[in-house]
């Protein structure tokens, strides 16, 4: 007969001990060291001893002890489990068996992953997209999108009608989602591509960290980032052992011209710089692509919310004018549709397609299959680009309502940045003097506005900070009366401290 406990017991009966207390010494130290949980049911008295061989009652002797030492309860007509008692699992380390032989310690993680972590604020969380609207940063507004057609192609692609529904899906991401994929980008930034330049991946967050695994040599490749930046990036590129060097950003985007000939990698966001918002000159992107053709380095270019865009005609893509085929464009569906979708991508050159897809194999060997189906016809049906018109005016409307507010009741403390594109906007401070009481107020009276400190890799730097205010998650009206409680509330501060 099988055994009943998924753990050895050793019920030897020549032993000094009677069996019982054998049984009830091993199911006790099993307790302790949790490998029967509080609350697990323990089998019946008769399939025990059947199971190992022994008199019933020998079994029952277990159990009553067990019981009287508080291990077990009993209900009536209900069969006994283990109870919760906390301090005898503090009492495991010492139950378990010690001996006096050398060990080694284990190795420890090739990368410190407790400084690859983002020490910054997070930005977004399930919690605020759930429960409260503010100045939040990356969250979009899901109050308008299509739930009903999307909850039909899911359901449609997750009925196993797919022909390869029960095999394992291309490591690159579904075709058809490819294929997707390279008609919006091409349709939305001008991005020009095949679904053979196209690797689906979890989110863009999953695509910085394949980047990072096959482009850096750990302790060896120097990577530029702007600083402030996107804190997940520098996170992916330094679990990967790279050398971080921050690069300063103006009005105009990253400064070209600070960046050291032996760096390797550039990492940008030239449509909508996180968190500054301002858009890269068409000069410094000639120069950022110059740059990479004479050192020999490679532009990951990471086009987070391109796709709302306001005013003039939008710049091209770096993507678009590199003819070196050293620009890697990575983009996601989680400010167009949701965060929690998790789907995101990199058009790579041909050179680093293959490595890319095999780095995907090792990670997660193609993702969910239905999800992507649900998302290609989403997106070939039209569907996405109806949801981003539609909310591209709304968006306008929430910038617009938030750069008037800031500049007529917060004028005389921050100066704002019209952005072109994407769902936040960023305010400078006129005297970075008052940065810190500004900032402790906006925290209580603009909830969810960060300031640029908190994206800063060199904190020591001089760049003329200032706050960034999301309006993916906000009404006009909520945006009038909270940044409205923000000025009063900086008046009071300054009329108290004169």
């Amino acid at each position: 007969m099988e055994p009943v406990f998924e753990f050895p017991l050793s019920l030897d009966k020549h032993g000094p001990q009677t069996l019982a207390r054998r049984l009830h010494q091993q199911l006790r130290a099993a307790i302790v060291e949790q490998r029967l949980a509080a609350g697990t049911p323990l089998p019946s008295t008769r399939r025990v001893a059947q199971a190992y061989g022994v008199a019933r009652n020998t079994v029952i002797a277990a159990y009553d002890l067990l019981m009287a030492e508080g291990f077990i309860v009993t209900r009536p007509g209900a069969a006994a489990e283990v109870a919760d008692l906390a301090q005898w699992r503090q009492m495991a380390p010492r139950t378990r068996t010690r001996t006096r032989t050398r060990t080694r310690p284990a190795p420890p993680p090739a990368i410190d992953w407790r400084k690859a972590q983002s020490s910054e604020k997070p930005i977004g969380s399930a919690a605020t997209a759930a429960s409260a609207r503010g100045f939040h940063l990356g969250l979009p507004d899901h109050r308008w999108f299509a739930a009903d057609v999307w909850r039909r192609l899911l359901l449609h692609s997750s009925s196993f009608a797919l022909p390869d529904a029960f095999g394992y899906p291309s490591a690159a991401g579904r075709p058809l989602l490819r294929a997707a994929i390279a008609r919006w980008v091409a349709y939305t930034r001008a991005v020009v591509c095949t679904e053979q330049d196209v690797v689906v991946t979890s989110g863009a967050q999953q695509a910085f960290d394949l980047l990072a695994r096959v482009l850096v040599a750990p302790g060896h490749t120097k990577v530029a980032i702007e600083d402030p930046g996107y804190p997940p990036l520098r996170a992916a590129l330094l679990a990967a052992g790279a050398q971080l060097l921050p690069a300063p950003v103006d009005e105009y985007g990253l400064i070209v011209d600070t960046l050291p000939a032996d760096v390797r990698i550039v990492c940008v966001t030239p449509s909508h710089q996180f968190p500054t918002g301002v858009a890269m000159s068409l000069a410094r992107r000639q120069a950022l692509l110059d740059f990479a053709r004479r050192t020999g380095a490679v532009i990951i270019e990471d086009d987070y919310d391109g796709e709302f865009r306001y005013g003039s005609d939008p710049l091209d893509a770096l993507q678009t004018l590199d003819r070196e085929a050293r620009v890697i464009y990575v983009g996601t569906f989680s400010k167009i549709m949701f965060p929690s979708l998790r789907v995101g991508y990199v058009v790579a050159p041909p050179w680093l397609i293959g490595a890319l897809a095999a780095a995907k194999q090792c990670a997660d060997n193609g993702g969910n299959v239905a999800l992507q189906e649900a998302l290609a016809r989403f997106i070939l049906d039209g569907h996405l680009a109806k949801h981003t018109r539609a909310m591209r005016k709304r968006y306008a409307s929430r910038r617009d309502a938030l750069l008037g507010v800031v500049e007529r009741e917060l004028g005389e403390w921050l100066i704002a940045v019209p952005p072109s594109a994407g769902i936040h906007l960023y305010a400078r401070y006129r005297d970075r003097r008052q940065a810190k009481r500004i900032a402790t107020l906006a925290a209580h009276h603009a909830a969810g506005a960060q300031p640029a400190g908190d994206f800063l890799l060199d904190r020591q730097t001089t760049f003329d900070s200032g706050i960034a205010f999301g309006f993916g998650y906000i009404d006009e009206a909520e945006i009038e009366g909270s940044i409205g409680r923000f000025a009063s509330a900086l008046r009071g501060s300054y009329a108290s401290a004169d």
